[in-house]
């Protein structure tokens, strides 16, 4: 695996049922024609994530049936929608064996070994905090599960459920929305409960090459206590953590396996120490979304354990099209940071298309659209620049940009940073703001110019010249549009 690897994530039922009716024939995982999964590598792909392929929950599907906020986003998308486009969340699983609907049992071994001989990774969903609320643990296993009181129910009345034996189960939960009321939620204090986790990702293991873990900080102890606390009362408490142990045991058997975790409120730093390879960058999203250049380079300079292995994208299933948030022109500006910083970089399926409806992960049919002939071309040319060597082996250093006049402050609204290489220089500019930009680069002696550096710009193909005192003493000038863009490559 390169540094700073490249991930494709795909609803793999919308997926698959939109390439069944492309090729008028219904499809499994196994028999999705080989250039699809070509046509991935040859845009620089190490890795695709099928997000939601385990066997979904007969209760999960009565209510992404039944709840109105849900029918009126599918009328919305699908005035005449049936429930045969309708599937339970992906969330909320009943087995972790591949659902019916993608292939039969050993598909996704089959899979894996079609892809890996490709040269792709494939990576898959766990989810340790919660299970479908009709899972049959329910039934054979309740300990594993946080039970509460009925004046635990009086007092949350959104919090728990009643099974038909009459066990008041809690739903599963982050402590800053509603629960989520087609899950169980999973008690991380009982040992009997994470030795079964555990055994189920060593199975997980040996059909992918890694797995992204829902909301791996709520597995925490301490998150855990501040969440369930109260309701688990004189419950006994686990002094050590579920991640560490859970990673180990199964990076002794697979010590490639790749572990990302979904992770939130600053806790990456915490879930990285205990094992994981990459974790969710949401900072960043959110700084190119609501914030300022500044601000996202201030970020960017944090130097830490988090630095290098942190996951970013700019959309994602949870998260609104990037084309829709940003509108084209800054789409474009957002995603070159994307594909242009330390760190794991995530596209989403429809992103590269300029696709701008976000569907919930219910709906497993895609309404037809015409893609963004612009953005296509666009996405094509980045990411076939971002391939080269440079862009992952390479050194990154942020670049500081001075003011081009005494009273001109729009430098501000710059970016700038480089990959290089004892042979190769990339430079990488952006105006990320809504007004003509302009400031003066200064390129450190880190790279030779005795007679000035030529550059060619690598999505427009334009050429540059720089003198040596341009580059080194008074340093480039820079003036660009709103939301422009330069990825510029050191020519021979």
């Amino acid at each position: 695996m390169r540094k700073h690897p490249h991930l494709f994530e795909v609803h793999a039922l919308r997926w698959l049922n939109s390439l069944s009716n492309q090729y008028n024939k219904r499809l499994t995982l196994s028999t999705v024609p080989d250039q699809e999964w070509k046509r991935l590598t040859d845009l620089g792909f190490e890795f695709v994530w099928l997000m939601g392929v385990w066997k979904r929950s007969p209760a999960a599907l009565h209510q992404a049936l039944t709840i109105p906020s849900l029918r009126h986003a599918y009328s919305e998308i699908f005035p005449q929608w049936a429930e045969k486009d309708i599937a339970g969340s992906p969330y909320a699983i009943y087995e972790y064996s591949l659902d019916p609907a993608l292939g039969k049992k050993g598909e996704l071994k089959e899979l894996k070994k079609k892809l890996n001989h490709m040269g792709l990774g494939l990576i898959l969903d766990f989810v340790p905090n919660h299970l479908a609320m009709d899972h049959p643990w329910t039934i054979s296993h309740p300990g594993r599960f946080v039970s509460g009181t009925e004046s635990d129910s009086q007092e949350h009345v959104d919090w728990f459920f009643k099974t038909p034996k009459g066990n008041l189960f809690a739903y599963g939960r982050d402590p800053n929305f509603p629960p989520w009321s087609d899950t169980v939620q999973v008690n991380f204090f009982s040992a009997e409960m994470r030795k079964t986790l555990t055994e189920e990702l060593l199975h997980i293991s040996e059909c992918c090459d890694g797995v992204r873990c829902d909301m791996a900080m709520l597995g925490l102890n301490r998150v855990f206590e501040r969440v369930w606390g109260n309701v688990l009362k004189n419950h006994p408490r686990l002094k050590e953590e579920f991640w560490p142990e859970a990673i180990s045991q199964v990076k002794s058997r697979h010590k490639n396996f790749l572990f990302i975790a979904e992770v939130y409120w600053g806790l990456e730093g915490a879930l990285q120490e205990m094992g994981f390879d990459y974790a969710y960058d949401k900072t960043l999203y959110d700084r190119v979304r609501y914030e300022t250049a500044s601000q996202i380079q201030n970020h960017l300079q944090t130097e830490d354990l988090y630095y290098h292995r942190a996951l970013r994208f700019i959309e994602n299933h949870d998260e609104p099209r990037s084309a829709n948030v940003f509108g084209p022109e800054r789409a474009r500006a957002t995603a070159v940071i994307l594909s242009t910083v330390p760190g794991m970089r995530l596209f989403y399926d429809g992103q590269m298309e300029g696709k701008t409806v976000q569907l919930p992960i219910t709906l497993v049919r895609e309404p037809r659209t015409a893609a963004d002939g612009n953005m296509v071309a666009f996405y094509e040319k980045l990411l076939r620049a971002v391939k080269q060597e440079a862009y992952h082996a390479g050194e990154w250093r942020i670049l500081e940009i001075a003011q081009a006049s005494q009273n001109n402050i729009s430098h501000q609204h710059l970016l700038a940073w480089s990959w290089s290489t004892d042979k190769d220089l990339k430079i990488v500019i952006i105006n990320y703001s809504r007004v003509p930009s302009q400031g003066r680069l200064k390129i450190p002696h880190f790279f030779p110019a005795v007679n000035g550096i030529k550059f060619s710009e690598e999505i427009t193909g334009k050429k540059f010249y720089f003198a040596e005192q341009d580059l080194y003493q008074q340093g480039m000038a820079i003036d660009m549009e709103p939301w422009e863009y330069q990825l510029l490559s050191r020519e021979e």
